[in-house]
């Protein structure tokens, strides 16, 4: 049963509670049955319409509101304790009891409201100034949502990195993600319902993977049109970082404060750095540009041009970089067949199963 629907039911078990305890308090003033019934549904109705407008206000909220209309109202009574109506010019003016309670309440609720406003817009880092010396444990990013965007899950990446353990926690997948996945592999079009599918498979991949929560949001923000501006909207009201591989997306995210995690920035980062003199095992699968050289890549897609190497094209080798060049396209490395090689010195081709790249850096 999905989290939605379970919140529904108990909203309608609710709105039905309310409505029978007006029928009973009704009959016990004999008074009309259905005035009861309208009262106590009026009153449940009202109740489910404030949980509506709070949705976005989570428990973590609720306490650090708490803490912080507790500390408003202790201020409160630290002001109060200096009684400026003891003096007897207020007490000589009319009506003094009723001006003394109403600057109290003053007093109380707006000290009471600005501590709640401020702790509500606090982290739990500034809460330490309540309890010396105590400091609460940051969030890590394990225990941070995240959500995610249609391109990383048709990306397919997700499910292994999390398997992997460097995400976890609760994953979030917003309804309309969901509902654009769904489209997408009923699609006639047989790309975009291959993507479709494959999207899917990944949803269902992370339900399985143990140690991942797995929440699909049920808000679908009618109100927005792009979907990302609704990721971006959702990103924030929840506190969570955004999953994606769009750049474009992670810029405008940015800009308006939520964090961005981009397997394509990940990726770039776990590239393997190659310098002159390293020596590395590759297999040469095309001529290059120039007479004599033969092109290979490693498994990160990087292209290496081996001069003089043309002969041994279909064959792994053992090469050392001898320089690199950043391009347009991406960075270009160059290397040279290893002298004394016995893929080369002895005149012998290594016999192999088929290419494979190995970097042995």
């Amino acid at each position: 049963m999905g989290t939605g629907l379970s919140i529904n039911i108990i909203r309608g078990l609710f709105l039905a509670v309310c409505i029978a305890i007006g029928i009973i308090i009704a009959k016990s003033f004999e008074a009309e049955p259905y005035l009861g019934a309208i009262i106590g549904g009026c009153y449940g109705a009202l109740l489910i319409v404030l949980d509506h407008l709070l949705r976005y206000f989570t428990f973590r909220g609720f306490s650090h509101g708490t803490m912080g209309l507790m500390v408003g109202l202790f201020c409160a009574w630290l002001v109060l304790r200096v009684d400026f109506f003891d003096n007897a010019w207020f007490q000589g003016i009319k009506n003094y009891e009723t001006i003394e309670n109403v600057v109290k309440l003053t007093v109380y609720t707006g000290l009471g409201f600005m501590g709640t406003m401020l702790a509500l817009r606090s982290n739990r880092e500034e809460f330490s100034f309540i309890i010396p010396y105590v400091r609460f444990r940051q969030d890590s990013l394990m225990e941070q949502p995240l959500v995610v965007d249609t391109n990383i899950i048709i990306d397919g990446r997700i499910p292994k990195v999390c398997e992997t353990g460097f995400l976890g926690g609760t994953i979030i997948i917003p309804r309309f993600v969901l509902d654009e996945l769904h489209i997408l592999a009923d699609s006639t079009d047989p790309i975009k319902k291959e993507r479709g599918r494959r999207g899917l498979d990944s949803v269902n991949t992370l339900k399985q993977t143990s140690g991942l929560q797995v929440s699909i949001h049920e808000s679908r923000m009618e109100t927005e049109e792009l979907i990302d501006t609704k990721l971006i909207q959702l990103a924030r009201r929840l506190g969570a970082h955004l999953v994606t591989n769009d750049a474009n997306l992670g810029k405008v995210a940015r800009l308006q404060g939520v964090k961005i995690l981009n397997f394509n920035d990940l990726a770039r980062a776990l590239r393997p750095t190659v310098t002159p003199g390293d020596q590395l095992e590759l297999a040469l699968v095309k001529e290059g540009k120039d007479e004599g050289q033969a092109v290979g890549y490693l498994p990160d897609g990087t292209m290496i041009v081996v001069n003089h190497a043309v002969r041994l094209i279909g064959q792994s080798v053992e090469v050392i970089v001898s320089g690199a060049l950043q391009t347009s396209a991406g960075r270009l490395i160059f290397a040279d067949l290893r002298e004394n090689s016995p893929l080369v010195g002895g005149g012998k081709q290594r016999a192999g199963k088929g290419p494979k790249a190995k970097a042995t850096l």
